[in-house]
């Protein structure tokens, strides 16, 4: 089968490296594939003077960025400059593939000998930085959905009439994410990912972070992220943050918490669950994403959603457990991630494929 995946810039970012995984594994299958992207969108000055005074630095703007994709076998190309992919920049095949909006509006417009449409679905992206009516029309498109969690696919159902949907959801790579037998640490401890991005949700997880030091007295907190924390995002005191650490180092500092958390308000699938379970850490998670499905039987811990005291409540308890039932609860955390690998999700991609070249003649591309 030739497959063509559209991407925009490409980045470090987790739905950058779950579309590489994708494409190099179906290239290793023996498909022929092919993978187009843009030069990063150059921001407005006003959004690059933003990030300056808010401690993020002056973004870099209009080249090509390190990605996930670098030094893979795929055939990639990166068009001249931000700009609508069409159908000059396109080869024919059996497949193209939409990674996000945008590049949706771009494949949905692509002719037909560009292959049957499919639309590669990571999250639901109406934010406040997104214009909401373009998102949503491009749901409406005639392509085949292929989603990372359910909930995304109770979207397509309830939002959009689509019930015909591939639910593909992200492994973790257990070469990269492991730790050994371990018992809980001589301090309590816990993490997450750092982010100003609001909807990541870090102020309720910092703040249920300064709630239960109160209880537990000596909380140690680990966080690592691409963004720095800032005067208004500040971590609780002797919080230790990591900037872009390698994978290696990401790894340690899953391996050497006694709870890992994820406090995001929305989110569409949520990695740092996986690679965290997989490093034998179990997960305290407000219910989005792939949350609800992952933290169950016992391998981590649901809490409220957009409720500090709530994670903080999660918290001392994961950290107050005895010896015995917090590593039970670990075991459970690395049978879940583990349960399910990458060669599980990319049969299922494939099969979406599939499905979706079927339905080519159905839907009557121009």
């Amino acid at each position: 089968m030739k497959v063509t995946f559209v991407l925009p810039w490409l980045s470090y970012g987790g739905g950058t490296r779950v579309a590489a995984i994708h494409a190099e594994a179906l290239r290793r299958r023996g498909h022929e594939v092919y993978v187009i992207s843009t030069p990063k969108k150059v921001p407005s000055l006003r959004r690059r003077v933003s990030s300056l005074l808010h401690g993020r630095g002056w973004p870099n703007s209009g080249r090509c960025q390190p990605s996930h994709f670098d030094d893979m076998g795929v055939d990639h190309r990166v068009v001249d400059t931000f700009r609508p992919i069409t159908d000059d920049d396109v080869p024919d095949a059996d497949v193209v593939v939409a990674t996000w909006w945008e590049t949706a509006e771009w494949v949905g417009a692509l002719s037909a000998s560009k292959g049957a449409k499919a639309y590669f679905l990571q999250h639901y992206e109406v934010h406040e930085s997104q214009p909401g009516d373009r998102v949503r029309a491009t749901w409406r498109q005639p392509m085949h959905k292929i989603v990372v969690a359910q909930w995304l696919a109770d979207v397509a159902r309830d939002e959009f009439g689509d019930d015909d949907v591939s639910v593909v959801a992200n492994a973790v790579d257990p070469e990269m994410f492991r730790a050994d037998v371990r018992g809980k640490q001589d301090r309590p401890t816990v993490g997450f990912m750092f982010s100003t991005t609001a909807w990541k949700g870090c102020a309720n997880t910092i703040e249920a972070c300064r709630i239960a030091a109160k209880k537990l007295g000596d909380l140690r907190v680990l966080c690592f992220g691409v963004m720095k924390p800032t005067k208004e995002l500040s971590l609780p005191e002797g919080g230790e943050f990591f900037h872009r650490p390698s994978q290696e180092k990401i790894r340690d500092i899953y391996a050497a918490c006694d709870g890992w958390l994820f406090g995001s308000l929305r989110e569409g699938f949520g990695l740092p669950i996986l690679e965290a379970m997989a490093c034998r850490t179990p997960v305290i998670g407000t219910p989005v994403g792939a949350a609800p499905e992952l933290l169950t039987d016992g391998c981590g811990m649901l809490v409220e959603h957009d409720d500090p005291a709530d994670m903080a409540r999660a918290i001392e308890r994961v950290c107050g457990m005895p010896e015995v039932e917090w590593r039970n609860m670990s075991d459970a955390a690395l049978q879940r991630a583990t349960s399910y690998t990458w060669v599980d999700a990319v049969d299922r991609f494939e099969e979406a494929l599939t499905v979706a070249a079927s339905r080519k003649s159905m839907v009557g591309q121009a």
